[in-house]
């Protein structure tokens, strides 16, 4: 660990009633059999109520689909990178030798996760109204700047800018079946990406139609699976 945490918690605005909880979620798996992963795990979860609660209330007239994309373009790993950095996280892990010389603080996934296990911390040092307040102060500017029409994307782009995001292989799409007179043709299309063991499949009355509602179905399995 570069510096001290008491100074990331005066950056953030926190102050720890137990200071072990802190240190501990600036810890990496690699440095400590004692890791933040456990506080991700809670705190991935308080995040994605606090911001659904916060969307559902700033956006009442809103569908369940676009919810899930204003939430899915806040509560992910390059959003919460980008946060961590703007607070210089990364110079407070503690990371092992190995993460150290690969330059560990500055990716993506290990600033993410951090961030997360802050909240959890947080959250268990304080209780859930000091997370939530936290939270929205956190992501105050990006809520600020939501519509109803951010994270419009059409899906497609949406799942591969994910893959891309995440460094991942990007989706792939299968032509099944068509089927219908040339001038009623219906297409079927299957789309399967690298994390997930399930494939979705599309249906429409064209190739792309049919792979916009492939991926649409396969973000919503994304969605469902980080909830």
């Amino acid at each position: 660990m570069l510096r001290k945490p008491e100074l990331l918690g005066k950056k953030l605005g926190l102050t720890f009633n137990d200071p072990q909880l802190f240190a501990l979620a600036l810890t990496h798996r690699s440095a400590s059999a004692k890791n933040n992963e456990r506080l991700e795990f809670l705190g991935d979860a308080i995040l994605g109520f606090v911001i659904a609660q916060k969307l559902y209330d700033r956006f009442p007239e809103a569908s369940e689909g676009t919810l899930s994309r204003l939430r899915a373009s806040l509560v992910n790993e390059t959003s919460l990178a980008g946060l961590a950095r703007q607070h210089q996280l990364g110079d407070y892990l503690m990371l092992g030798s190995g993460e150290l010389k690969s330059g560990g603080f500055r990716r993506d996934s290990i600033l993410s996760d951090a961030m997360e296990a802050v909240m959890g911390a947080l959250f268990k040092d304080q209780g859930i109204v000091a997370c939530q307040l936290w939270i929205e102060q956190l992501f105050a500017e990006k809520l600020d700047s939501l519509s109803t029409h951010s994270g419009q994307k059409d899906p497609k782009t949406q799942l591969q800018e994910l893959m891309q995001a995440r460094k991942l292989d990007l989706p792939d799409y299968t032509l099944i079946s068509m089927s219908g007179l040339s001038h009623e043709q219906t297409f079927t299309v299957k789309c399967t990406i690298p994390i997930m063991g399930d494939a979705t499949v599309g249906a429409g009355i064209t190739r792309k139609k049919a792979e916009q509602s492939a991926a649409e179905q396969m973000l919503e399995l994304l969605n469902k699976a980080n909830q």
